[in-house]
């Protein structure tokens, strides 16, 4: 129903007799029969929660998906209910000022009550839309998508990519080949040099080898996007993997006169991961929290322990992102940057999704942008949909 004639009627209400003000409800009524018609008949699933968890409206699609009754479990915790789904931190926004556009979604398997793949979209509500904030779900079945996909993406989209990695791994693998000798020699002679210059040297030509190591990772990252290998998962603690990678790019972030922060509590547990991998999603990160403030800025990491996540914030006081470009902010080749090949995003979300994990994004323009990476704890891993 438009917006409009209900706030007609509620100015004039008051000057309305009583069978024109029948009149108004029957069409009031009316209207509102017509839309609950359209939501019971479409085939994705709604669902409208409230700031406190609570499910307030759920169409006959969100039954059919995940097997909620409406009508037993409107005004209950949604939480409880689909515990399985870890609702509970779409309820909560970054730790960042009001105003930021947010939009999450990711994809699951679920088995009850029948086997099937999910897409879940949820958007924040706010009190212009309903009595207090919310949000609003949007549930989609991609099980047919699903079988589709893998057919199509690898015959048509990624194979373009597969054919350019290729490439560019040949063409980069012997440079790297010969700088790995040279920087083996120039060691070698620094033997030679007074203590306090081989020092000085020395430490120089360890961090160039560093890079050369981390560019071979790059490829290999690269070319595992395209047609991903299992990760090599080992407990680890992911605060050590993120200070390692913040220690390469330690001053570029001086040069760029950009502050850095990290906040984590006392006890963060291990988690189930491939270092390689997690430090290749780090740096894309970083990389482009760069490129978001090329005047300087601040950048915050902030750490979380739930339940099920470990989850790290990663938050910069960048440019930020038009929210007309978020619903594609991971799709391949897209890129708002003159030099950018629209790849780094799309490698970081094929990484965290084949650890099991997830990744959010809320952004502002002018203000700064937030990725939340969402890592399952070691002890309480949940099954998720492989890439």
């Amino acid at each position: 129903m438009a917006s409009g004639f209900f706030d007609r009627l509620v100015a004039r209400i008051d000057k309305l007799d009583s069978e024109s003000l029948q009149a108004q409800m029957v069409r009031l009524a009316q209207e509102r029969g017509f839309l609950e018609t359209i939501f019971q008949t479409i085939q994705e699933g709604v669902m409208v929660i409230d700031n406190d968890g609570k499910l307030l409206y759920a169409n006959k699609a969100t039954e059919q998906m995940t097997g909620l009754d409406p009508e037993r479990g409107r005004g209950r915790s949604i939480v409880r209910l689909l515990r399985e789904w870890d609702w509970e931190h779409l309820l909560d926004m970054p730790d960042v000022e009001t105003g930021w556009a947010r939009m999450v979604t990711r994809e699951v398997e679920v088995f009850y009550p029948e086997h099937r793949f999910v897409s879940v979209y949820a958007v924040p509500m706010d009190e212009s839309s309903l009595p207090e904030r919310g949000v609003l779900v949007i549930l989609r079945d991609i099980t047919r998508d699903r079988k589709q996909e893998a057919s199509t993406l690898e015959s048509e989209r990624l194979n373009a990519i597969k054919l350019l990695a290729a490439s560019v791994a040949h063409e980069i693998g012997n440079p790297l080949n010969a700088l790995t000798i040279h920087l083996q020699l120039l060691s070698r002679e620094l033997r030679d040099l007074p203590d306090d210059i081989r020092n000085s040297l020395s430490e120089l030509v360890d961090v160039a080898q560093t890079e050369v190591s981390r560019l071979d990772t790059i490829i290999s990252q690269f070319l595992r996007a395209i047609r991903p290998g299992k990760p090599i998962l080992e407990p680890e603690k992911p605060e050590k993997v993120l200070q390692e990678t913040l220690r390469l790019l330690k001053t570029e972030f001086e040069n760029r006169r950009i502050t850095v922060s990290v906040d984590m509590p006392a006890q963060i547990p291990e988690v189930l991961l491939d270092r390689s991998q997690i430090k290749q999603v780090f740096f894309n990160l970083f990389k482009n929290a760069l490129e978001a403030m090329p005047d300087g800025g601040a950048l915050k990491v902030v750490f979380g322990v739930g339940d099920i996540f470990v989850d790290i914030s990663i938050i910069d006081s960048g440019t930020g992102i038009d929210p007309k470009e978020m619903g594609r902010i991971f799709e391949a080749y897209h890129t708002t940057k003159a030099s950018g090949t629209g790849l780094g995003l799309m490698i970081v979300q094929r990484i965290i999704e084949d650890h099991g994990g997830e990744i959010e994004i809320a952004s502002k323009p002018g203000t700064g942008t937030c990725f939340k990476i969402r890592l399952p704890r070691s002890e309480r891993r949940i099954r998720k949909i492989k890439g």
